[in-house]
């Protein structure tokens, strides 16, 4: 039993990166289904597939690099809010990351989105992770 699925959700991107994988395997949850769709649509991740077919089910991400200099499209993935402690923001307070170079992931009541797309609809949440 994990207490923070989220961060080993990282945690497991962060390390897969560092090691030069193609591919990286994850347990699946809804939450991390959205976090993976929004690294994709923001160009983070090459590509993800989504197995439900064990109970618990499984994501898997493709990862990107760089084609000519290797380098990896994910340079800091940092978790924000944690079980033990919450951070949460208004609407006038969502953070920008590296001045809206990067993404900051928000779980809103509209569902899990960029800082962006809240900023635009006026709503705030619990930061979940930044992404740059």
């Amino acid at each position: 039993m994990n207490t923070d699925p989220i961060a080993d959700y990282l945690t497991r991107i962060r390390n897969a990166v560092m090691a030069k994988h193609r591919l990286v395997e994850i347990p699946a949850s809804n939450l991390k289904k959205d976090i993976t769709k929004i690294l994709f649509e923001k160009g983070y991740i090459l590509n993800y597939k989504f197995d439900d077919e064990g109970k618990p089910g499984k994501i898997k991400i493709a990862l990107k690099y760089h084609p000519v200099t290797k380098l990896p499209a994910i340079n800091t993935l940092e978790r924000i809010s944690s079980p033990g402690l919450r951070n949460y923001a208004g609407a006038d307070k969502l953070p920008r990351v590296l001045n809206g170079l990067g993404v900051a992931i928000i779980s809103t009541s509209q569902g899990v989105m960029t800082d962006k797309e809240a900023r635009k609809l006026n709503i705030g949440g619990e930061i979940i992770c930044y992404v740059s």
